[in-house]
């Protein structure tokens, strides 16, 4: 019991550690209208547990505006911005997580239950023909061969579903579009009724065709994606009306690029597009059609998806630590911040930025003065 105790205590400590020197470092510099990072609620996972250990959760709201999906430290949930937490389960199984539903599965589920996230409300598939993947506001299932997408109702009805050829190894929701790549490197974007917008295509010139990476800008306007090993490239797909989408930028990247799934996002409104590179982390400038390499010192583990304001934040980990960076775009650096945990976790909605580290989760707010 005194361990335990100890073991919260340095997790507390480590993280208000962590929030001062991000605050001393960030209000230091001569940022444009004086920002500043500062400190907000904290909330220990392994303490603040739901009142039942089978699954009543805290549905008191704290006044939120809105939901933070986390998965931290084996546990997985919802915290309010105002940092109340209203679920905060242990996980035992595979979840599907996000602002809407969620669910926790087996890797074989025989019924699968998906549960609204403000709600007692479940929609209930049995059998299940998939995995449930939640992405704009919309339910999808993904076949157990990972060859078929599909999409449901709030009441479960089946909507639509695309076969594919091979295995889909990426995807996108946003702006009523989704966006997908395979593993034999064919590409397609579906509409809300699941029609393909333009025929299938497949960036060529890699030894191996394959798309790591795909993503939508928030409008539907613009595609980003990542294709191929041994040589890797980046595309970026811009919407011309009648013309349908064109790729409007294209660059090779160094080395033979990875073999998995790469992270990338839209930030700033849809203005750049940010992407994992064995170099480090690139930046392209939609307006500039350029690429800005920020150096990173270890594995990205995660980053933020949001990118307004001109701020930019992600973590990493190598080395046996963590670090919180933060970048104003498009490359300078005013926060590089080590941290412990075994596991990391960063989410943010406009000014406020949710960081995670172990069994801690925190807020902060970016203010100016």
């Amino acid at each position: 019991m005194a361990a335990d105790k100890r073991e919260k205590k340095v997790s507390f400590i480590i993280i208000a550690i962590f929030a001062f020197a991000a605050y001393i470092v960030l209000a230091a510099q001569p940022i444009p209208r004086e920002t500043i990072l500062t400190g907000g609620w904290l909330r220990s996972l392994d303490q603040d547990i739901n009142p039942a250990e089978n699954g009543e959760e805290n549905r008191s709201s704290g006044g939120g505006e809105y939901l933070i999906p986390f998965k931290l430290g084996g546990r997985f949930g919802y915290a309010e911005n105002t940092g109340n937490l209203l679920m905060n389960r242990e996980q035992e199984k595979i979840v599907s997580l996000s602002g809407d539903y969620w669910a926790e599965y087996d890797p074989a589920p025989e019924t699968l239950v998906i549960h609204h996230s403000r709600s007692e409300e479940e929609i209930i598939i049995d059998p299940p023909w998939g995995y449930p993947l939640f992405m704009d506001g919309r339910i999808f299932i993904i076949s157990k061969d990972q060859t078929s997408l599909g999409e449901i109702d709030k009441s479960g009805t089946e909507l639509w579903t695309y076969d594919f050829e091979a295995p889909l190894t990426c995807f996108d929701a946003a702006g009523g579009y989704v966006l997908t790549g395979t593993l034999d490197g064919m590409v397609d974007l579906l509409d809300r009724e699941g029609k393909p917008v333009f025929p299938s295509f497949a960036p060529t010139g890699s030894r191996i065709p394959v798309i790591l990476g795909c993503r939508i800008s928030p409008d539907g306007s613009k595609l980003a994606i990542v294709s191929g090993i041994d040589k890797q490239r980046f595309l970026f797909l811009e919407w011309y009306g009648e013309g349908g989408y064109k790729v409007t930028f294209h660059d090779w990247l160094k080395g033979e690029g990875f073999r998995r799934e790469v992270q990338l996002a839209f930030i700033d409104g849809g203005s750049r597009v940010v992407f994992e590179l064995e170099t480090g982390l690139g930046v392209y400038d939609v307006k500039s059609r350029s690429i800005v390499t920020l150096p990173l010192s270890g594995k990205l583990e995660a980053l933020d998806e949001d990118g307004g304001g001109g701020f930019f934040f992600f973590i990493t980990s190598g080395g046996g630590e963590k670090r919180f960076v933060g970048i104003k775009l498009p490359g300078t650096e005013l926060v590089n911040v080590p941290f412990k945990g075994e596991t990391a976790f960063l989410a943010r909605r406009g000014r406020d930025l949710f960081v995670g580290g172990g069994m801690t989760l925190a807020s902060f707010r970016l203010d100016k003065r």
